[in-house]
Order: C-alpha cells, then sequence, then structure tokens
C-alpha cells in the first residue's frame, strides 16, 4: 500500500521505506518510534509533491499524506494522554562509540518554558571530565528556553586526593550559575547510588551511567562529537501522587 502510486525515484523510494517502517512499527504499538518516522515519511512525501507535476499522481499524494498525517496525529494525541497519566515510558539504549546523544538531544523536548528547577541525583561528580560534563548540562539549561531558576545537585564526595579539585570545581560552577541567575543547591550523601534527573514539570530521566556517559577524553577537541560509552536512557512522566511525594 505504502509503494503504490509513489513511482520509483530515489525521493519516493526513500518515502516509501520510513512509510513503511512506521506502519510495522505502530502495529507492534511501538508508538514513539512510529510518530517519528511518520513524521519523516511525510516530510519526505512533501518533497516528492512539490516536484511531481503529473495531476493525478499529485491529487493520489495529496491523498496519502493526508491519510498519513492523520495516523501520526491520533498517535501524537496518545502519547500526550499517556504522558498526562503518568504511564508514559521510553527506554534508549546508547551502543558504545556512538555519537548523536548530545545532552541537548536527550533532555531539549522536556525543558520547556515551565521548567524551572531542577534535581539532579548523580554519585560520580568528582573528575575534570564529570565537572566538565555537569557544567555542559548546566549551560543547556541556562542557553534553553526553560526558565531554570534552581539546580539541586546531590552527589558524593569525594574522600580521597581529589576532594579539593571537587570542591574548587563545584563553587567555580556555582559562582558562574549565579552571575546567570541560577541557584545551584549542593548536597553531598555517601549513600546515593542511583542517578536520576527531575523536572519540576513532572518529568524524570534516568541514565545508567547518569552525565558521565560520554568517554573521558584524551585531548580536549570540542568540534568532534563526542564518543559514547554504552548505557541505557530511561524517562517517564511522574504520575500526580508521585510528583506530591517528591515535593513538587
Amino acid at each position: 500500500m505504502a509503494g503504490s502510486l509513489l513511482g520509483q525515484d530515489s525521493g519516493s523510494t526513500a518515502a516509501v521505506t520510513v512509510i513503511k517502517r512506521a506502519l510495522e512499527l505502530e502495529s507492534e504499538s511501538r508508538y514513539p518510534q512510529a510518530l517519528v518516522c511518520y513524521q519523516e515519511g511525510i516530510d519526505l512525501l512533501l518533497q516528492v509533491l512539490k516536484g511531481t507535476k503529473d495531476v493525478t499522481r499529485k491529487s493520489n499524494l495529496r491523498k496519502r499524506i493526508s491519510d498519513y498525517m492523520d495516523r501520526a496525529e491520533s498517535i501524537k494525541k496518545y502519547l500526550d494522554q499517556e504522558k498526562e497519566a503518568g504511564k508514559y515510558h521510553k527506554q534508549i539504549k546508547i551502543e558504545e562509540n556512538a555519537t548523536g546523544f548530545s545532552y541537548e538531544s536527550l533532555f531539549q523536548e522536556y525543558l520547556n518554558e515551565t521548567v524551572t528547577e531542577v534535581w539532579i541525583e548523580d554519585p560520580y561528580i568528582r573528575h575534570t571530565h564529570q565537572l566538565y560534563n555537569f557544567l555542559r548540562f548546566c549551560e543547556m539549561l541556562v542557553k534553553g528556553q526553560c526558565k531554570v531558576k534552581t539546580i539541586h545537585l546531590l552527589t558524593s564526595l569525594d574522600e580521597g586526593s581529589g576532594k579539593e579539585q571537587q570542591s574548587s570545581g563545584l563553587e567555580e560552577i556555582r559562582e558562574s550559575l549565579r552571575n546567570h541567575g541560577v541557584q545551584l543547591e549542593l548536597e553531598y550523601s555517601s549513600l546515593i547510588h542511583d542517578r536520576e534527573i527531575r523536572f519540576n514539570n513532572g518529568w524524570m530521566i534516568k541514565i545508567g551511567r547518569g552525565l558521565d556517559y560520554f568517554k573521558k577524553p584524551q585531548i580536549q577537541v570540542t568540534f568532534l562529537p563526542r564518543v559514547l560509552m554504552p548505557t541505557n536512557y530511561n524517562r517517564g512522566r511522574i504520575p500526580p501522587k508521585e510528583k506530591n511525594r517528591l515535593g513538587f
């Protein structure tokens, strides 16, 4: 069905491939991935439509695009309902040496203008590269569309030779954030093991390695894609009752 009436040029072939994948994902109830494929497929179909001169084919393409837009909108409404009910959960597995999983790509869709407070629990914000990762995360919050006023960091204290480096590094980040109108609240605990990030709009993100899922660089080259270590990324909406318990 997806391939009929589209022709055999490269643009049409690409559109058919993506739409077929969207249909497969939808049939498997993998709705977040299906929505992404529908959106990409629709964009490709619109490009095909622009280059089509045949009137009949244009009409068929418009109808096909309209049908897929309806399916995508239906999925989007369903996912929005799941998010509001606190039932939405998605897992992303980041493979070793993968690229393209920056903090922006993972977090930005949850950082709307309602976000004013962020909680980070990560036992390992100690070494230079870990402090740098935390700084990059804070920069993303400050530069984004959200209106963050307070960042809470719960981490463990380095009791070894790196204690002074950890303390001075976090104090520098605190001062930098203060200059941007953001308060950094620091708390140390030797009991934390889990890693999670919470936003006061209800989203909770769990990453197996916390913010430290980038491989430690041998040299600092800021314009190259950052290479990743394998980890799992889980995100979900916090139900209203749970939000009250956590103090949102």
